[in-house]
């Protein structure tokens, strides 16, 4: 659909989907900052609602957004709103005429689309609500299958689905801009992927992550506990260069047993190449080897724009590095030193997470993004228990609740400082859980035994 070039409206209508509430927000600001643009919303702004109303945005802009957004599901240039159908008729009428002209005038065509949120109106009701719009200046013609232009009214009727009420809350009209890419959750589902584990990322959850890290065509992307590559997957998605590491050597190259129901062991192309392969992104894949996150194999600088990942919680995958507890850790002289297996130890939750920020802290170049999943115990939960650094901004905490007593948190960091001044100043070995905040250490060996339990439980089951 051609629009006239340099053409901007003072607001655009965004309508998200109602799940993962808490990760729509920080995804809209991120894309936002990817244009330079701020976030902006207009009138009584509320988080959980269903629409946003933005300002200070071009088209561009919004069409830049929708071509990522995974929360939301479509924009409009908002003509007009209000309460009631009266005032949406004043609202629309005050409308400058000449924003509206370039999709009115006789040769263009156009549709007009009706839509209610959390109600469902009978056809004969919803013609209604279209010749009610009469009073506005269409000199096109209609055409249902392929318009130059569709137009959209939008009636809120609240988020309770047991207390709908008889009027709407509020209606909108606008022109219909881009509509978001929740396609992806369903083309690029963990059930139709070639290569799985068990704790494969969700789809859309892994989008909304290399959203909420700002990766973008060109970037390098690391992975630190990459398992099956389901990040890897959509950042390459974006155009970004992906590479990771796993301790697991049967995951990194595809082998042992299957994850999938009625498959013993996994086929001889199953691996994380072969998922990008799937997805027409091979070439963005750079490599992935078998190394343990808590000791670096990487050369002491800023080598990453976005470090993404979800590390493991000893439940469903145990949390293992090598090493071992005993005096002696070297392998014996002789023959058998290059074919020497390390053995490995726990790698408690603290300890993983306060590799993680130094890692990021020492490897991400500035303004690069650390995003990764937090488990948590709900009901001792406190923000004061995020790990923080000094070189790392916390940008958002979002939760995904998993059951009534447990859930995980979406942190996404930012580097801000280098750190070669905060190392000149403390311990290199800095951990995110010294000082005032060692209660959060206290916190994860007590979460260590909790997941240790479930671990063994799972053993037992056979799960």
């Amino acid at each position: 659909m051609a629009t006239p070039h340099g053409r901007s409206c003072f607001q655009y209508l965004f309508h998200l989907a109602q799940d993962n509430l808490d990760f729509r927000l920080p995804e809209i600001k991120s894309l936002l900052a990817l244009t330079g643009k701020p976030f902006q919303p207009s009138g009584n702004f509320k988080e959980k609602a269903p629409f946003w109303c933005l300002d200070g945005l071009c088209e561009e802009d919004v069409r830049g957004i929708m071509a990522r957004s995974v929360c939301a599901k479509s924009a409009f240039e908002l003509w007009g709103h209000g309460q009631t159908h009266s005032e949406l008729r004043t609202s629309l009428l005050k409308y400058p005429s000449e924003n509206m002209s370039p999709f009115m005038h006789k040769e263009s065509t156009y549709r007009i689309n009706v839509y209610t949120f959390n109600k469902t109106l009978e056809f004969t009701d919803r013609i209604k609500r279209i010749d009610a719009l009469e009073y506005l200046p269409f000199e096109g013609t209609v055409s249902l299958k392929s318009p130059q232009h569709i137009f959209c009214l939008l009636e809120d009727y609240g988020t309770e689905p047991n207390n709908i009420p008889e009027h709407p809350l509020y209606i909108y009209f606008g022109r219909w801009i881009a509509d978001g890419q929740r396609e992806l959750i369903r083309s690029h589902s963990v059930k139709n992927r070639h290569f799985i584990g068990n704790t494969s990322m969700d789809a859309g959850l892994s989008f909304l992550m290399a959203n909420h890290a700002k990766v973008k065509e060109n970037d390098l992307v690391f992975d630190p506990f990459v398992g099956t590559g389901s990040l890897l997957v959509a950042c390459s998605h974006f155009g970004s260069y992906v590479c990771g590491i796993d301790i697991d050597y049967n995951t990194i190259h595809g082998r042992g047993r299957s994850s999938r129901t009625n498959q013993k062991w996994r086929g001889p192309d199953e691996n994380i190449r072969a998922n990008l392969r799937q997805y027409g992104t091979e070439k963005m894949y750079l490599d992935v080897m078998v190394s343990d996150a808590s000791k670096s194999v990487w050369r002491d600088a800023a080598l990453f724009d976005a470090i993404i990942t979800d590390p493991p919680y000893g439940i469903r995958e145990s949390t293992r590095r090598t090493g071992s507890h005993k005096d002696i850790t070297k392998p014996a002289d002789g023959i058998y030193g290059e074919s020497h297996v390390p053995v490995s130890q726990a790698y408690n939750l603290s300890d993983i997470f306060t590799d993680l920020l130094n890692f990021s802290a020492h490897h991400l170049v500035m303004g690069g993004r650390l995003v990764y999943w937090l488990p948590v115990y709900s009901p001792e939960y406190k923000e004061e228990m995020v790990p923080l650094h000094p070189c790392l901004q916390l940008i958002s905490n979002c939760e995904q609740t998993l059951s009534s007593h447990t859930s995980r948190r979406l942190i996404t960091m930012e580097k801000i400082k280098e750190p070669e001044e905060f190392d000149r100043l403390a311990d290199p070995s800095f951990s995110p859980y010294q000082g005032h905040n060692a209660f959060r250490e206290k916190y994860f060996n007590s979460l260590n035994k909790r997941c240790g339990k479930e671990e063994n439980k799972s053993d037992i089951n056979g799960e």
